[in-house]
């Protein structure tokens, strides 16, 4: 996990409310390549101080009290782990893209469109 919020992540040591980008790398088991994951990891006083609209979707969202890179680590992977086992690595990432936005997330591939003449 990396975050172009504060880097190193593991020496993110806030003082007060906060809200950073994190973004978790994740692959298949046993397999080349990772795709990210991307999540905004906030204290919920950083949440409310940040809404402009009255109404805000908390997708891809986590919540915390203080921040301490271990067990957001720790969550993570548990969350993985959770996600059980899918014939696909598309079926799994659509699970964990639950946690954060995957890559991949809204990908269509481009077609070729019809010439017309």
């Amino acid at each position: 996990m990396f975050s172009p919020d504060a880097d190193p992540l593991d020496d993110f040591a806030p003082s007060g409310p906060f809200g950073i980008l994190v973004m978790a790398m994740i692959g298949p088991a046993g397999q080349e390549g990772h795709e990210s994951f991307d999540f905004m990891v906030c204290t919920p006083e950083w949440f409310s101080s940040s809404m402009r609209e009255e109404i805000k979707i908390g997708l891809h969202h986590l919540f915390v009290r203080e921040f301490s890179y271990a067990r957001l680590d720790r969550f993570v992977r548990d969350y993985c782990k959770s996600c059980g086992e899918e014939a696909t690595w598309h079926a799994l990432a659509k699970k964990i893209g639950r946690l954060g936005k995957w890559e991949f997330e809204d990908y269509v591939p481009y077609t070729e469109p019809p010439i017309m003449w």
